[in-house]
């Protein structure tokens, strides 16, 4: 793996600010996501890592904005945000580091420009939500905006050609994954007066978010959770199909981020009704062992 500083020579990032900018984004992504940020520097190549970088901190920046506090104040710093984030868009010119990197990272991937636009019209849904109705619901927040956020950083990753059968199989896969994602989250939302799973589905075995917060009989939940398992699965199953369309050096990157995926979902069945009191552990040494197997794939082929 090269330095970090060799890796902004390979991007073409040679002005100084810049390279602050950047290297500031870096450690941001190092410290909030570990795992994937070990991936991206390991598996893709070193002229695209920082725009990968540059997206995700621009995405963290943005959650960070309209995770915490009263509904109003959230939704009015996300207006905020957008209009200072549109304009950066429009001039080219940004104060902070964040919007530096990102306004560069366009000026590399132009298609960066919409996907991050898309992002920033569906977080209104984010910031509203509190809980599913039905599963049309879940789909809905997926389509509004859990796709367009992923799209952020997998337009970077795209194939050239086969657009929509790539942006298709992102769907598949952001969906299975934020699945995941409200399933590790179980306790933690609950303690905050959320939950991602739908009710509907907790009605059919006779449970509610109630009943949920008080730790009710394990074998219902447990039935909950092998449900919600079940739908994941085959998503990622399906989402291998993401290898064949990109470029054969992004690659061992994609399979690596399926993978990853595949650990924490046995992780969260293993773990059942557990999951109502803490988040499963991190597969670590799985993850290590994974990212070791497709470093050395995407060593031969280079």
């Amino acid at each position: 793996m090269p330095t970090w500083s060799s890796t902004l020579d390979q991007a073409g990032i040679t002005q100084s600010l810049l390279r602050s900018d950047y290297t500031e984004q870096r450690r941001l992504v190092a410290r909030f996501a570990r795992a994937e940020y070990v991936a991206v520097r390991l598996l893709l190549p070193a002229s695209l890592v920082p725009d990968v970088i540059a997206a995700t901190a621009f995405m963290h920046h943005t959650d960070n904005l309209i995770d915490q506090g009263p509904l109003a104040e959230r939704l009015a710093s996300l207006v905020d945000w957008d209009q200072q984030v549109r304009a950066t868009l429009d001039t080219g010119s940004a104060d902070e580091p964040v919007l530096r990197a990102l306004v560069h990272a366009v000026g590399r991937h132009p298609r960066l420009r919409g996907c991050a636009e898309d992002f920033l019209a569906g977080a209104p849904a984010e910031v509203r939500w509190e809980g599913f109705e039905t599963e049309d619901d879940f789909q809905h927040y997926v389509d509004t905006y859990s796709h367009p956020a992923f799209m952020v950083i997998a337009c970077l990753i795209g194939p050239s050609s086969e657009q929509d059968a790539y942006t298709s199989g992102c769907r598949v896969f952001i969906e299975a994954s934020q699945r995941l994602d409200f399933l590790e989250d179980l306790a933690e939302d609950l303690r905050v007066g959320r939950l991602g799973i739908p009710r509907t589905a907790l009605a059919e075995r006779g449970l509610s978010r109630a009943e949920l917060e008080q730790e009710p009989a394990t074998d219902r939940v447990r039935e909950l959770v092998q449900h919600q398992v079940a739908l994941v699965r085959p998503r990622f199953a399906a989402s291998r199909r993401l290898v064949e369309l990109v470029e054969p050096h992004n690659r061992p990157f994609i399979r690596a981020l399926v993978s990853l995926q595949e650990l924490r979902l046995r992780k969260v069945e293993r773990a059942g009704p557990a999951l109502l009191r803490k988040p499963p552990s991190t597969p670590v040494a799985g993850a290590l062992r994974l990212l070791a197997r497709e470093y050395r794939s995407a060593r031969i082929m280079k």
